[in-house]
């Protein structure tokens, strides 16, 4: 969505701002009802996820890693 901003509103909601700018939104900053600048993400400041990225971080896993601990089992939904 593309929503234009005079200074002065813009000063006072930068931060709404720049989430709204983070989600994809269109931020126009007027001087009046001049255009002055636009508000845009830097690509770089994006942190996209990437499914695995720690899979080098895991040194060493037991096999029985996730089986059932036996202490807790009076707390977990078991099908017997």
């Amino acid at each position: 969505m593309k929503e234009e901003f005079t200074i002065h509103a813009a000063k006072t909601n930068l931060s709404k701002l720049i989430r709204r700018a983070l989600a994809g939104d269109e931020i126009i900053i007027a001087k009046g009802k001049k255009p002055l600048v636009k508000l845009v993400v830097i690509e770089q400041a994006t942190n996209k996820r990437k499914v695995g990225g720690c899979s080098d971080f895991v040194k060493y896993m037991a096999d029985d890693f996730d089986a059932p601990l036996e202490d807790m089992h009076e707390f977990m939904d078991f099908a017997e």
